[in-house]
């Protein structure tokens, strides 16, 4: 590549915390951020220049983009109208509307909002956060997504980023969902569903799930012959069709029977033999990893992940998240303005930010598809290919007898999808094959896929192939591992995404196993940088005529988000692991019980304490002695030492003073005082939020099969560009028609021989 892919365009960071890492972002996309007097933080700063507030108003005068954390602690006092020509990120946990805009809230109170920790953890104790900032990883990184989707308007923009609603999207549709299923979430420990997930080896923790469906069939198919090899007695594995199997219609016994050999196996070997097991084979399991063994991934080093990190000798870091190429530049000068794509022409008010662009969308699940559905949101048109001989997995995961509309009743899959269109290719056919490589060359702008790396080149539609006939082709690939290193055909979900990142090594409590995160976080994560860096794909496609390529590996976006915590162990050598709620730099920092409300139970509240200042507040509302007779004000608890040797004592204190109250009595008695104090929300509450009310974070579509719902936009608005949905997710081959008479313009005879010849089964 000649040049970078945000080139030219000018960042100015003013973020902390909440906001810090969506400056890394665009600089390692390209762009020259400056971040004016940031804090303390190496992984944050890396690849940004450090000015001081002198400079900023001529900075401001400048920038194409500004990035601010109004609200948060320490965060300087500006005002769009300092730059009113830039696009101006602003990023608060709950928006700049809503009765709750001012409300402070930090990682642990963005959490419990969402409705995410409420389904994170074990039934018996307080919803979980994870214990590196999860919340601020989705917030950094969607505002990256939204600070270039809003640059692509043409026009200064006011972006409303609000963490709530980011993070609620991570819960998988579920909250939507609420409605119809009833169901408001619930802890289920280690389990997914009704089987575990996390199971202990002998010398840790490994993530393989029991789940169903045609894509597991081979791992579960391995499994159960390695389980047999060990010579373990285990009938309800060897004598089971996997071909038939499904979690949600087997018997409590069933489980039983499969669960008790499989967990005896495990237990008889490490991490490292499974984990090399499961390279080889098609075994989607994979260890809990700490900081230690992710440093030390081969997979990682062969895709030179790990850099220098600025000011820190010694220490290693993630370089970027997405490698990126493109076609060799003949060194022929580009005509930006003769080159510029038809998507690309300046729109006007009113105007959605992508309108125009064409999105070819390839792959299942929901790494891929969650990436494409934010274009969706913004304008543009993405147009799904499946096959109905081999439709995506989530639509057959919901195959049941509860389910009267087959492969159309899959809430998860119409959640994820929404706005989309959808057409059935056999790509097992070669005409078929070839009608979709026309619809890449004359139709599409960018191709999107999430399929196994040899997929793509096994039809002929792999990027190197198709950028002989289209050199300007803009194409990303996001499946787990990415496209090269040796463990690039090693297949997982995101399940095992979590684990290898070492998002469950720091979710749980000290003194039981690990958990993974509500909404397996690998595949919530990563379509926040997979939308990223296609929307900078985009952009250089706009300003210079250039294809690109842009390979994102959604393992490497999960442990991109974690570089402080993999700082932190190469300084201390010890790593930090999972400790429920407690964070080392506040007390409390905590979930605690609230009292039931009416029929609903399980009612909670976050708060935290960030300074003495507010502890000193919090201790005079609550007033009262720990459970040992220390009283809350007493001067040894001034101090955060002096909370960390009593914080058992504390933590029961504040616990038996929030179980007499309501959880909104507690935050806005506690909200008004200044302490951040945040109820926890299970996905009936948000539903009901008054802050998603106002931000109009749900839109009211009907399904052609399951009629009338609910579906969530993700957590930004423009100030100047419209989005949302017109549409639901889509059926099975809904615009085939469409596709194959106006986009395609095949005669009635041509595909009435294609239709008999199983070209789009």
């Amino acid at each position: 590549m000649s040049e970078a892919l945000l080139e030219g365009v000018l960042v100015v960071d003013l973020a902390r915390e909440i906001g810090a890492m969506t400056g890394r972002i665009l600089a390692d996309l390209g762009a020259e951020v400056v971040a004016v007097d940031p804090p303390e933080e190496p992984a944050w700063r890396h690849g940004k220049r450090i000015a001081g507030a002198a400079e900023l108003d001529e900075l401001l005068a400048r920038a194409d983009i500004v990035i601010d954390t109004p609200y948060a602690p320490g965060a300087p006092e500006v005002d769009p109208s300092q730059a009113p020509d830039a696009v101006w990120v602003r990023i608060t946990p709950f928006g700049l509307t809503g009765p709750r805009a001012s409300w402070q809230a930090s990682d642990l109170g963005i959490m419990a909002a969402s409705a995410n920790a409420y389904s994170t953890g074990d039934p018996d104790r307080a919803p979980l956060r994870p214990g590196e900032p999860a919340g601020y990883a989705h917030t950094g990184s969607e505002a990256a997504y939204a600070a270039l989707t809003a640059l692509a308007t043409g026009r200064p923009q006011i972006v409303d980023v609000a963490a709530q609603e980011v993070v609620s999207v991570a819960n998988m549709a579920a909250p939507a969902a609420f409605p119809k299923s009833g169901a408001r979430g619930g802890r289920r420990g280690a389990s997914i569903g009704r089987t575990r997930e996390i199971w202990e080896t002998s010398d840790g923790f490994v993530s393989y799930g029991l789940r169903g469906g045609k894509a597991r069939v081979p791992s579960l198919e391995t499994l159960t012959r390695l389980v047999a090899a060990d010579g373990i007695d285990a009938p309800g594995l060897t004598e089971r069709d996997w071909t038939t199997y499904n979690p949600n219609t087997v018997t409590d016994e069933e489980i039983v029977e499969i669960e008790r050999p499989v967990a005896e196996y495990f237990s008889r070997h490490t991490m490292q033999e499974l984990y090399d097991i499961a390279t080889v084979q098609t075994f989607m399991l994979a260890p809990i990893n700490s900081p230690k063994e992710i440093l030390a991934s081969q997979q990682l080093a062969s895709r030179d992940f790990f850099g220098p990190i600025d000011g820190e000798e010694g220490v290693v870091a993630p370089r970027v998240f997405a490698t990126i190429r493109g076609p060799e530049a003949d060194g022929t000068p580009v005509d930006a303005t003769a080159a510029k794509p038809a998507w690309a022409d300046a729109h006007g008010p009113g105007t959605p930010a992508w309108s125009g662009l064409k999105i070819l969308e390839f792959g299942s699940g929901a790494a891929g598809p969650i990436a494409t559905r934010y274009f969706a949101e913004h304008g543009a048109t993405v147009l799904r290919v499946e096959s109905k001989g081999r439709p995506d997995f989530l639509r057959v995961y919901a195959l049941g007898p509860k389910n009267p509309h087959g492969l159309e009743g899959s809430p998860l899959f119409d959640g994820l999808n929404v706005g989309k269109l959808d057409v059935s290719f056999n790509l097992k056919h070669p005409e078929a094959i070839a009608l979709v490589k026309r619809l890449i060359l004359e139709w599409a702008d960018a191709v999107a896929e999430n399929f196994a790396p040899r997929a793509m080149r096994g039809f002929g539609l792999d990027y190197d192939t198709l950028i002989k006939e289209k050199p300007d082709l803009v194409m990303i690939s996001a499946c787990l591992n990415g496209q090269t290193g040796p463990h690039k055909d090693y297949p997982g979900f995101g399940g095992q995404g979590s684990a290898l990142a070492g998002y469950n090594y720091v979710t749980g409590w000290a003194d039981r196993e690990p958990v993974g995160p509500h909404g397996t976080i690998t595949d919530s994560l990563a379509p926040r940088f997979v939308a990223a860096a296609l929307a900078a794909g985009l952009l250089y496609r706009a300003r210079t005529g250039r294809g690109i390529y842009l390979d994102v590996s959604q393992v490497e976006a999960a442990v991109y988000s974690l570089s402080p915590w993999l700082i932190d162990y190469q300084r201390t050598g010890t790593p930090r692991s999972r400790n429920g709620n407690r964070s080392p730099l506040a007390v409390p920092h905590g979930i605690f019980p609230s009292v039931d409300e009416g029929k609903i139970r399980d009612r909670w509240v976050a708060i935290a304490t960030h300074t003495d200042e507010e502890w000193a507040t919090l201790a005079g509302i609550i007033g009262g002695t720990t459970p040992d007779g220390t009283a809350l004000v007493d001067p040894s608890l001034a101090t955060l030492a002096g909370r960390q040797a009593k914080i058992d004592e504390i933590e029961a204190a504040i616990g038996a003073w929030t179980a007499t109250r309501t959880r909104d009595e507690v935050a806005e008695q506690l909200q008004a005082a200044g302490i951040e104090a945040v109820p926890a929300e299970d996905f009936g509450d948000f539903t009901l939020d008054p802050q998603m009310a106002v931000r109009d974070h749900f839109v009211e579509l009907t399904h052609p099969f399951m009629g009338p719902g609910i579906y969530e936009r993700n957590g930004f608005r423009l100030s100047d560009a419209p989005s949302g949905y017109t549409r639901t997710g889509p059926t099975l081959g809904q615009d085939q028609d469409w596709v194959l008479d106006e986009v395609l313009a095949l005669s009635a005879d041509e595909r009435t021989r294609l239709e008999a010849e199983g070209a789009f089964d």
